[in-house]
């Protein structure tokens, strides 16, 4: 009991001294302590409430005069109150009219304030969105301009930068869901631009290279004239004292051409110029952007490897001009100077693998389709300007770092098929000269005449010289033509051979095997053609014995013709002799032969028209007509002979044989043809007239190879030709068989060369 008694005055105080708030808690604590705690603090708080009713009752009584007087007071001042209180109220009154204009005033300063806080908030907005609206309105003008690139950069500012700030407001969300489908419009724009860049650089491919291959020949050229005059300046020193003026104007004509060549050069628009390639950059730089670079790649390397089969297509009549040459060589060039471009000027867009490789790809079908229609061409003309153009394009594309030695490998093998087309065209040449030569000497009418016949051919006869005008050359015609042809011929083939990057014995050995190709095959085979017509009787065969030996001689003119083109000295242990000796003897040989074919045919001829009456009973007492229209013949044939080249002893004893072995022939077969006409089995019957008058036309032909129509014979060898015949007419002139058969088979015997089988023919006719 004693112990809760402080407990209920700590509970009391704080209730007299805490707010009414914090009540509940301290009476709270009065039901949460022991049984009976209430009822004690009950009776406490009563107790306080008697000592608070008494401390009150005190302090009245003490101050109730005093509140007496109070109220005396307010009595007094009641009637001052309600003057107060009327003053008060029309002060009121009056301060309340005159508020109404300042409330009315100062609710439109409210109103003023609320706005301008508004235009305040919404400046801020704007300047937030302002930004964002600006860079929008910059995208569309970029996209409407093509300034792709760009757009996409702003796109990206407007994402990561502008739109954040702004991005509760309805039009940002717009602009967001937009910007996916600009990227998508900007990826088919630039796309569409590049396939159009694709399709114009297809068709304008051919005018890109022609304007490369161009730049390569005018550098080629400025190359070429430079190094003449590193030359000219080293002869300049090397000889200072002479033509010092005249090297003076060579320098200044050099260089106004090299001016001049500056200028031309500044004119022509190189590939650059012509194409372009700013659809490529904005493509590759949009799907970089985008992260689509690869996809972007594949692609571009995908259609640019369509293009260049197309570009290798060849069209099937391309063979037949330069022009198809040209136009497609400049389409290849000008695929790969874009490639090239390409590959110098953008960041793994194409690399030299993807280069190489599309090269290597495309210089295996160019060197099938020059193999293929390059067999087709027959002009050598058509077959060089194709290799002047395989050179301008391979130095083209050396220029633009593409191996090209396959190339001028390929340039041997047309060199072959060129020399084809050289020989067939010299083929026809030399049969158009020989058809128009009329196989007779030169005749030379003065010194004029003489010098222009010597300026052509290599032609020297010091006994032909001392003789007098007019005099005749001893070959025709088409010896110095066939010469000059023949040089024309190395000049044509050495035009394939400039440019070829080859040395000058390369070129000297090229040149001296095709002109033995031209002796030995051509010529050789024109010369056999033309011995072997029928028009060509024995006196244009003698002729062209005469020509062949002077082409001969003139073999050496020709190796030091080719030595002085090629400046390489015949004593070179590489150099190769040219093989026209062989040519020229062979072709004497044929013509040699056809000459004896000829006369036996001539002979022949005779023979056939022989009309001999086999059973006359006496001889006409002189030789047959035919007979002797035949030995006239023989004899004005062998006067021929005479013209053979005789200008030394060699050439003499050539001739000498040439004729004796003709003379030999001719006699051989007259003597063969008379003998078969007495064997032949449709004769049956010959009168002794008849031997007598066929003795008699022996005897003619004994007389004719005894007369030595043919100098050169030892004793009776030509003679000898008629011996069968002599001993078989004899044995039945004076029938002398009894000493036929008693010498039959002995050395000695006078009727030797008569044949049992033989003789018993004739006797049985």
């Amino acid at each position: 009991m004693a112990e809760s008694l402080p407990e209920h005055d700590r509970i009391l105080q704080e209730i007299e001294s805490t707010d009414t708030a914090c009540v509940g808690p301290t009476l709270r604590s009065v039901y949460d302590d022991q049984p009976n705690a209430h009822q004690k603090f009950m009776e406490k708080l009563d107790a306080c409430i008697r000592n608070h009713d008494r401390e009150i009752e005190k302090m009245c009584n003490f101050h109730h005069q005093g509140f007496v007087d109070a109220i005396t007071e307010l009595l007094k001042v009641r009637a001052d109150a309600e003057k107060l209180k009327v003053q008060v109220t029309d002060t009121n009154r009056r301060l309340q009219d005159a508020g109404k204009e300042v409330i009315a005033q100062t609710e439109e300063i409210i109103r003023c304030r609320v706005q301008q806080r508004n235009i305040t908030t919404v400046v801020e907005k704007l300047q937030l969105c302002l930004p964002v609206l600006e860079m929008y309105s910059k995208l569309k003008e970029q996209m409407s301009v093509k300034r792709y690139y760009s757009a996409l950069k702003t796109m990206e500012q407007l994402e990561n930068l502008y739109l954040p700030r702004v991005s509760q407001y309805r039009f940002c969300q717009i602009m967001i869901e937009n910007l996916p489908k600009l990227r998508e419009e900007i990826k088919e724009i630039s796309m569409s631009d590049l396939k159009d860049f694709l399709e114009s650089i297809r068709k304008h491919s051919d005018r890109i290279g022609e304007t490369a291959m161009k730049q390569a020949q005018q550098q080629k050229t400025f190359s070429t004239a430079l190094q003449k005059q590193n030359n000219v300046n080293y002869g300049r020193n090397m000889h200072l004292g002479r033509n010092r003026i005249l090297e003076s104007k060579n320098e200044i004509t050099l260089k106004r051409t090299f001016e001049d060549e500056d200028e031309h050069e500044e004119e022509v628009l190189t590939a650059q110029d012509l194409v372009d390639f700013s659809p490529v950059y904005r493509c590759l730089h949009i799907y970089s952007v985008l992260g689509d670079g690869e996809i972007f790649e594949n692609y571009y390397r995908k259609q640019r490897r369509k293009q260049a089969r197309l570009v290798l297509q060849p069209q099937s009549s391309m063979h037949e001009t330069v022009e198809g040459y040209r136009r497609y060589f400049s389409q290849i060039v000008g695929f790969f100077v874009v490639e090239d471009h390409i590959l110098h000027v953008t960041q793994g867009l194409v690399t030299r693998t993807y280069t190489d490789e599309l090269w290597n790809m495309a210089l295996s079908k160019i060197i099938a389709v020059l193999r293929t229609h390059s067999s087709y061409c027959s002009d050598p003309d058509l077959v060089l300007e194709l290799k002047n153009l395989i050179v301008v394009f391979a130095d083209t594309l050396q220029g633009y770092g593409f191996p090209v030695n396959r190339l001028f490998d390929l340039l041997f093998e047309i060199r072959d098929q060129y020399n084809e087309t050289l020989l067939k065209k010299w083929s026809g040449l030399f049969r158009d000269i020989f058809e128009a030569d009329n196989y007779s000497p030169i005749p030379v009418a003065n010194e004029e005449e003489y010098r222009i016949v010597i300026s052509k051919f290599p032609f020297q006869d010091p006994e032909l010289d001392k003789q007098s005008f007019p005099k005749k050359l001893p070959m025709s015609q088409s010896v110095p033509q066939i010469y000059m042809q023949v040089k024309e011929f190395i000049y044509a083939s050495l035009k394939f051979s400039e440019s070829l990057h080859r040395s000058s014995t390369e070129i000297d050995d090229m040149l001296r095997k095709s002109t033995n190709l031209l002796l030995t095959r051509t010529l050789s085979s024109c010369l056999q053609n033309l011995i072997k017509k029928p028009h060509i009787g024995l006196t244009e065969l003698v002729q062209i014995i005469i020509n062949t030996t002077h082409l001969e001689q003139a073999c050496k003119y020709l190796e030091d013709f080719i030595s002085n083109i090629t400046n390489i000295s015949q004593l070179t242990v590489h150099t190769a002799r040219l093989y026209g000796l062989s040519t020229f003897k062979d072709a004497r040989h044929a013509a040699e032969g056809e000459i004896y074919t000829k006369l036996n045919q001539k002979i022949d001829e005779f023979i056939q028209i022989a009309d001999y009456d086999w059973t006359m009973s006496e001889s006409d007492g002189r030789a047959s007509g035919y007979l002797m229209d035949l030995i006239n013949f023989l004899r004005s044939t062998f006067q021929v002979f005479t013209h053979l080249p005789h200008n030394n002893n060699d050439h003499a004893a050539m001739s000498g044989k040439v004729a004796q072995t003709a003379c030999m022939s001719a006699c051989q077969h007259l003597s063969m043809s008379l003998m078969q006409m007495l064997l032949d089995s449709e004769l049956k019957q010959i009168s002794m007239g008849a031997i007598q008058q066929f003795n008699l036309d022996v005897i003619q032909c004994e007389l004719f190879a005894s007369s030595e129509p043919v100098p050169g014979f030892q004793g009776d060898t030509l003679q000898l030709a008629f011996i069968d015949l002599r001993q078989l007419l004899d044995l039945f002139m004076v029938w002398d068989w009894s000493t036929y058969l008693a010498d039959y088979g002995q050395a000695t015997s006078k009727y030797l060369r008569v044949n049992p089988s033989t003789a018993l023919t004739l006797l049985e006719k």
